[in-house]
């Protein structure tokens, strides 16, 4: 079928998307159309509120939303909120919040709190000079340029922390950065952040065209070119760890204390040099992390993006997790930088953001941090757990086992005698499926 634009799409009623959507990509076809509204008629005035987050939206899209209780961090006990679709995340998590919870439980440590923007510009002038200009003048008139945006942020006790001017021409002619961190306190910052920097680019431009260090060809130079937050925070930055001895380890798969913990060592140094190892390894610690990210009304994208540009801050990508086993001693820690908020977004609308924020004692951004750090050094302990003693299929597969069965339309009756059929067994496709025809004769 050859497809015609549409105009005026964002104009439409959202029956009007809808209609012109499966007309012209799905045929007609009625049960697609059902599809979308049955999120309409369900709650209308949730709908509704949703509509109004993102542009042309015509329905929502669920995602299960699942609790990890028994999480001891700090001394204190959570029940973590994590909105995922993958089996044996939530499942994982509680597993290994319970392994430590009468082991001392999950310590954090905030070791920054930076956030980071640049005003990238382009400025054909000797860098000496341009320092110069930074260090005696721009400096002092950026931050007074800014106060009237910072005013309310420094009353939180947040507000711009430092300006640098950065010199990269030697990997790009001509090219300069106004390189900034922020406080931002309870709120992710990035509307904050942007605010700031697009005044620091205004009062660069009016600086330099009044200023008698440049000539009027070197002030004809400048350009700015963008202003904008960086997702790349590594000085906002926390500690997730365990520790007890080897001696108290106590796994139940069958294998020693001693073994487990020299396996488990093995099987974080091999993500710590082996790319091809960290990437599946970190994705996990992410499994955990973004659950709680999505559930807590934060930006996962940005998460993704700031853990995995950490993780290759050598050179190389690496493990995010980290562990020892000197003196007797079982130690197994992360070190995740993070920028989330709890304040602004989706935190005072979204009904479920709130009540995980709520769940979650309302927490600080700081407090957010550290639940976030220990909810993927708990996924990340539980996945090397089972893949140096069980193996990853057994229990990922045993909670996939009700996705298989859906999607054979399979009743409760015939699920049950599947849990109980699998209840000493690996869960395979090719079994669920042979048993599947047993049962009904085929």
């Amino acid at each position: 079928m050859n497809h015609k634009p549409v105009e005026g799409f964002s104009k439409l009623t959202k029956e009007g998307k809808t209609d012109w959507l499966v007309n012209e990509y799905l045929e007609g076809n009625v049960e697609y159309r059902k599809i979308l509204q049955q999120y309409w008629n369900e709650n209308p005035d949730l709908q509704k509120l949703h509509d109004e987050f993102s542009e042309n939206t015509i329905s929502n899209f669920y995602m299960p939303y699942g609790i990890a209780p028994n999480f001891l961090i700090d001394g204190k006990l959570f029940a973590l909120p994590m909105a995922v679709e993958e089996s044996s995340v939530v499942a994982a998590a509680s597993k290994a919040a319970k392994f430590w919870l009468d082991k001392g439980g999950f310590k954090t440590t905030i070791i920054n709190n930076e956030k980071l923007g640049h005003t990238h510009f382009i400025f054909n002038v000797e860098s000496h000079k341009l320092l110069h200009f930074f260090n005696f003048n721009l400096k002092k008139k950026l931050l007074e340029a800014t106060e009237d945006i910072t005013a309310n942020m420094r009353k939180r006790g947040g507000g711009i922390l430092d300006i640098k001017l950065v010199d990269k021409t030697a990997e790009m002619q001509n090219y300069y950065q106004l390189k900034a961190s922020f406080d931002t306190v309870d709120s992710m910052g990035a509307n904050f952040i942007n605010s700031c920097l697009e005044q620091f680019g205004k009062t660069l431009k009016q600086e330099v065209a009044i200023s008698e260090d440049f000539s009027q060809e070197e002030k004809n130079s400048l350009q700015i070119v963008m202003n904008i937050l960086s997702n790349f925070t590594p000085d906002c930055l926390v500690r997730a760890e365990v520790s007890c001895k080897i001696e108290d380890l106590k796994d139940d798969s069958g294998i020693s204390n001693e073994e487990f913990a020299w396996k488990f060592k093995q099987a974080v140094t091999i993500a710590e040099i082996e790319p091809f190892r960290a990437t599946t390894h970190n994705k996990g610690i992410m499994n955990g992390v973004d659950a709680v990210v999505i559930a807590t009304g934060n930006d996962f994208r940005a998460t993704e993006a700031c853990a995995h540009a950490y993780a290759a801050r050598n050179g190389k990508y690496s493990s995010l997790t980290h562990c020892t086993t000197d003196n007797g001693i079982f130690r197994f820690w992360i070190d995740l930088p993070i920028s989330v908020g709890v304040v602004g977004g989706l935190t005072n609308l979204h009904p479920l953001v709130k009540f995980s924020l709520a769940l979650l004692g309302k927490p600080s951004a700081q407090e957010l941090m550290s639940i976030l750090a220990v909810s993927g050094l708990a996924q990340n302990f539980g996945a090397i757990r089972s893949l140096v003693t069980t193996g990853i299929q057994k229990g990922h597969m045993k909670m996939h086992l009700l996705n298989i069965l859906n999607q054979m339309g399979a009743t409760e009756e015939e699920k049950q005698h599947f849990v109980t059929y699998f209840k000493d067994k690996t869960v395979s496709h090719h079994e669920v499926i042979h048993e599947f025809n047993r049962l009904r004769g085929q």
